[in-house]
């Protein structure tokens, strides 16, 4: 059976969809309503300075696509305008770039989002949002346990400084009692 050009469409456009949901590590759904040809040029410039994706799609077709993803959770959600946010190395940053984003252009909403296989809504996309990014979590991290290393290599050499100074003091000792 030949499929017709319109279904050759639809059956790419869910291919690349599915392929990008089971990448991205962060997807961010948002209502674009009222949003301007430049002001979707600009939300799209910003989005692909941060290396994230952006996406118009019709739901049924996000449906089709998100099956056998960790984006499935939130199939159910798939009402109205949707403009879909990509995030496929800091789950983080496509959160971080939509409110950005929002508070420059109220008309921008978040609709919720699925981070790491987890539904989000607004609010926790929000607080998501605020923590810090990867690279300064793992800085953090690797400070944390740097920390007690130097303490430890600190404490070693003062005992050793502290015993080196001991037998200087007893060497210098016996040498004034020969004398």
């Amino acid at each position: 059976m030949q499929l017709s050009k319109a279904q050759e469409e639809k059956a790419k456009v869910i291919s690349e969809l599915h392929d990008k949901f089971a990448r991205a590590k962060g997807v961010i759904f948002a209502d674009y309503t009222g949003l301007t040809a430049d002001e979707t040029f600009n939300l799209r410039k910003t989005l692909r300075a941060a290396n994230l994706d952006y996406r118009v799609v019709i739901n049924t077709l996000a449906k089709r696509a998100a099956e056998g993803t960790s984006v499935g959770v939130y199939r159910d959600n798939f009402k109205g305008t949707l403009g879909i946010v990509f995030g496929y190395s800091d789950p983080v940053s496509a959160a971080k770039k939509v409110l950005e984003f929002g508070k420059k252009n109220n008309k921008l909403a978040i609709k919720g989002g699925v981070i790491e296989g987890k539904i989000f809504n607004p609010e926790e996309v929000k607080a998501v949002s605020e923590l810090p990014s990867r690279d300064v979590l793992l800085s953090m991290l690797v400070g944390t346990m740097q920390s007690p290393l130097s303490k430890f290599a600190s404490l070693l050499n003062a005992t050793l400084s502290k015993f080196i100074y001991a037998m200087e003091a007893v060497k210098d000792k016996k040498a004034s009692n020969e004398k």
